[in-house]
């Protein structure tokens, strides 16, 4: 994979070669810059189109201007992040230098199987404004493209007449261009990865893993199993051709028969939990995730049996959604406000604390404390 990152400009072209030279095998370009150079921009984008090279706009980036004639050259394409064009523009009032330029972008796009109706955009747009694809947008042109969707007819688009020669967000400084030749997961091989595109295997086949301490991701189960260990647990929702994003093991030691590994859909509902043990999968278009704060009530540690906390209820009438213990835990999770809770299992009756009240013996009660904790992957653990 190569990454560009930030502005294009005279430098750029000879760099991105020599990116090219130090990762021969590298299939994906994926994309950040604000644009910049337009000569250079098309120069990169011809060396990405002649190699048949993947081009991928990632969450939280940004590819615009010049960038995009980059992001266009792709023999595949998807767009996650904001894709943005405009009219290219100059101070300079050489005309002719403008239409030459202009018929520069135009012959290239053409030959890279653009849109007319993406060209319209872009030329239509005031070199002093940017349009922003919507994903509505997105989805009419077919920004995104497999291989096999690659056209191969060339579209015609005539030359606007109200533009003029340099792309007007031309700045003097580097783009950095960063080559870290190929990928390969070290996840067990099955014919359903062995056909993914590069595309799909940068965004959907996992690369690392996200591991949590006392962390249960909560819910989508798709598989509940016994296991010998927390690795065995990963294993098993690793060979599940991405069906699995996640998974918590349960390391209770008094827990002797029953499942004890849960595989997910999802990364779930985070929640407290001392015994638990939970992985989360991550994808190369994935950044490694940030610590969260949440308040829990942990099973372990903060639930009492046979107590109450009289007083301090944040309503006159039990909580109406919650008819378990479980669910009265969760409703105090969930509830800002709410400091503990007291269920009355013989009438199945949530009552959600503002307060703590003294505790009393309570028979047939269950009460929880909540609080804050924050939570940080305890490692990330390469694939490669």
């Amino acid at each position: 994979m190569i990454a560009l990152n930030g502005d294009i400009d005279v430098n750029s072209g000879l760099n991105f070669r020599r990116a090219l030279q130090a990762a021969p095998n590298a299939k994906l370009v994926t994309l950040n810059s604000p644009g910049g150079n337009v000569q250079m921009g098309l120069l990169i984008a011809d060396d990405i189109h002649q190699r048949k090279l993947a081009t991928y706009i990632p969450k939280e980036s940004k590819c615009l201007s010049a960038c995009s004639f980059v992001f266009l050259a792709g023999n595949e394409r998807k767009v996650d992040g904001a894709l943005g064009v405009h009219q290219i523009s100059s101070d300079s009032p050489d005309l002719v230098g403008a239409q030459l330029a202009i018929s520069d972008i135009i012959e290239v796009l053409n030959r890279f199987g653009t849109p007319v109706d993406v060209m319209h955009v872009m030329f239509k747009t005031p070199p002093d404004d940017m349009h922003i694809f919507s994903q509505d947008e997105v989805d009419k042109y077919k920004l995104n493209r497999t291989a096999q969707e690659q056209s191969t007819t060339p579209t015609i688009v005539d030359v606007p007449v109200a533009v003029a020669g340099q792309d007007s967000d031309q700045k003097p400084s580097n783009a950095n261009l960063l080559g870290d030749g190929p990928t390969s997961p070290s996840a067990p091989d099955s014919k359903q990865q062995a056909k993914l595109s590069t595309l799909d295997e940068f965004t959907r086949r996992p690369n690392r893993i996200a591991i949590y301490t006392g962390l249960d991701l909560f819910g989508d189960d798709i598989s509940s199993q016994r296991v010998a260990d927390a690795s065995e647990c990963a294993q098993r929702c690793l060979i599940m051709d991405g069906q699995c994003k996640a998974f918590t093991y349960n390391a209770n030691p008094k827990i002797k028969r029953g499942p004890n590994c849960f595989l997910k859909s999802s990364a779930g509902r985070a929640d407290g939990n001392s015994v638990a043990f939970s992985g989360r999968f991550l994808s190369g278009a994935e950044a490694d995730p940030s610590a969260i704060t949440l308040g829990t009530i942990d099973p372990q540690s903060a639930l009492f049996d046979d107590v109450d906390l009289p007083g301090g209820d944040l309503s006159r009438r039990p909580e109406r959604s919650a008819k378990t213990p479980l669910e009265c835990r969760l409703a105090c999770i969930d509830e800002k406000q709410c400091v503990a809770f007291t269920y009355i299992k013989p009438k199945k009756e949530c009552w959600l604390k503002g307060a703590v009240g003294t505790p009393t013996p309570g028979k047939g009660m269950v009460s929880g404390l909540k609080k804050l904790e924050r939570f940080a992957p305890a490692k990330i653990i390469s694939l490669d």
